[in-house]
């Protein structure tokens, strides 16, 4: 399950809706109150359709109700602006947080790469438009994705071209507090040809843009399929990091379906104190009701650490 995916799945989702050890065992409701867990997992919208119905804000209710404190949705810069309104209103009157949205993510062409005044005017005038949708849905955090490198140009001067164009852009943010999280993405499985890649190369570009509006989205899917070393990569890059997303590997679905020990991370990010949203970025493995039991069983069951450092 690749980006676009995701982001083709949040845009059918909008045109639908306009259109403890104790708790491990226990079976999802559909209205009631769960345990808070430890962390802020993030489900998105579409997750739960199959318990809470087509309607978004439904959905947002239902995942309240199973003790999620977040959301998060790539597509919602494309929902109408009285959806966006009424999602951000039912989520601060569950005391929800709003995770990223997708402001920019190109996928086939370089952009950021190129020393281009009309493309320049293209990614700032896209970072507007997202300032004002994390306004009215309380978002703190945009997903950017920086597009495809140039295969006719030097690497080094590519990488320029994406600081110079991101410093831009984070002027655009500044202002209002917004945070564009640059999200490497793999290139083995689902990405080829895009620029950005991996956490030291994030690290890189956001310490030489040098602002508080841009900083990192560590996928940690994608992490795993690229480079591995998960928890050493969190530690060298955590003062650039802002924004957590997870899914497991192979199959990019919920925890407890791949390699990746998601528990020991938990209780890592808990041991250094990560108040921010975790993105449940994958797909549920089994279909229907039971498919979407079983995503919240597995986070019951990674989120079942002992509190503390490690």
């Amino acid at each position: 399950m690749d980006r676009r995916k995701f982001i083709a799945a949040s845009l059918a989702t909008a045109a639908a809706t306009v259109a403890g050890p104790a708790v491990l065992a226990q079976e999802p409701k559909s209205s009631g109150s769960a345990a808070k867990f430890k962390l802020n997992y993030a489900p998105h919208l579409g997750m739960f359709k199959g318990h809470a119905g087509s309607d978004a804000i439904d959905q947002v209710t239902f995942m309240a109700d199973q003790g999620f404190a977040a959301m998060e949705d790539n597509g919602m810069m494309k929902k109408p602006v009285e959806l966006q309104e009424k999602i951000a209103l039912k989520m601060s009157s569950l005391g929800m947080k709003m995770g990223v949205f997708v402001a920019y993510a190109e996928f086939g062409e370089p952009t950021f790469v190129r020393k281009d005044l009309s493309v320049r005017e293209m990614l700032t005038a896209q970072l507007k438009e997202a300032v004002e949708v994390a306004k009215r849905v309380n978002a703190r955090w945009v997903t950017v994705v920086p597009g495809a490198y140039d295969k006719k140009l030097n690497w080094d001067y590519q990488t320029v071209n994406v600081i110079e164009n991101l410093k831009h852009c984070a002027g655009v943010c500044e202002p209002s507090g917004l945070v564009m999280v640059l999200e490497p993405l793999n290139p083995y499985v689902n990405h080829p040809g895009l620029f950005l890649a991996k956490i030291p190369q994030a690290y890189q570009i956001c310490r030489a843009v040098d602002s508080p509006s841009c900083k990192i989205l560590n996928d940690l899917y994608h992490q795993q399929v690229t480079e591995g070393n998960l928890i050493n990569n969190i530690d060298a890059a955590w003062d650039q990091i802002a924004y957590i997303q997870v899914g497991d590997n192979p199959g990019r679905k919920e925890p407890g379906t791949g390699e990746i020990n998601y528990r020991n991370i938990f209780k890592h990010l808990h041991g250094k104190n990560y108040k921010g949203i975790i993105g449940m970025e994958h797909g549920n493995s089994a279909k229907g009701l039971d498919g979407e039991k079983m995503v919240i069983k597995a986070y019951r069951k990674a989120d079942d650490f002992t509190a503390g450092r490690t």
